[in-house]
């Protein structure tokens, strides 16, 4: 099989609402922004393309945000779930030129530090053909990050609303989906409540 590309898409519009309204992409971690940790994080796992869906705060992301090398998309209705963020990620991948479509995106969200590299390149690891459709599992539950094969967008983009993202379509192929387990090597919180920030660094 020749090289595939396999793009990263970082989902990074939230508004944090259970966080007091305060963007998860902007979240501190380790000195910096946190959508900063998570591109990082894909291009380590193999990712030479990164596209990052922004919504919440756009612009204050775009200025203090070092992301160079990324392909920025501006979600304005961010506020409506992740469902449209997801739809217009996959968008931005479609649209990215002739010659440059990638074979599948590698989904992964920004609210999930706890996900390293080594998870990021098992599920890379998974693709097969446009067809693939993985994902990470812990102790057996899917899990984040999922890997898309490009034959699968349109389908997902369909079925993508509100805060369901893919659920839905991974519900309805669930026997297609090879589950790679992560449990060893990540940690699948979300950083979705004051509690949560203690793992924050």
């Amino acid at each position: 099989m020749t090289n595939p590309m396999i793009a990263g898409l970082l989902l990074a519009a939230g508004g944090g609402r259970r966080l007091g309204g305060r963007p998860k992409a902007l979240l501190d971690h380790q000195g910096r922004p946190l959508v900063e940790h998570a591109v990082r994080v894909l291009r380590e796992g193999g990712c030479a393309r990164v596209h990052v869906v922004l919504g919440a705060d756009a612009d204050v992301v775009r200025e203090k945000a070092s992301l160079p090398g990324c392909v920025l998309i501006d979600n304005p209705e961010w506020a409506q779930g992740m469902g449209s963020s997801l739809r217009a990620g996959l968008a931005s991948l479609r649209e990215s030129g002739a010659g440059t479509e990638a074979d599948a995106a590698l989904v992964s969200l920004v609210d999930q530090p706890g996900i390293g590299p080594t998870a990021m390149a098992r599920v890379y690891a998974a693709y097969r053909s446009p067809a693939t459709l993985a994902a990470a599992a812990y102790d057996g539950e899917r899990g984040h990050p999922v890997l898309f094969g490009a034959d699968h967008w349109a389908g997902i983009a369909a079925s993508a609303v509100g805060d369901r993202g893919a659920r839905a379509y991974l519900k309805e192929h669930a026997g297609d989906i090879a589950l790679v387990e992560c449990g060893d090597v990540a940690r699948a919180y979300d950083i979705d409540t004051p509690a949560d920030l203690i793992h924050l660094e």
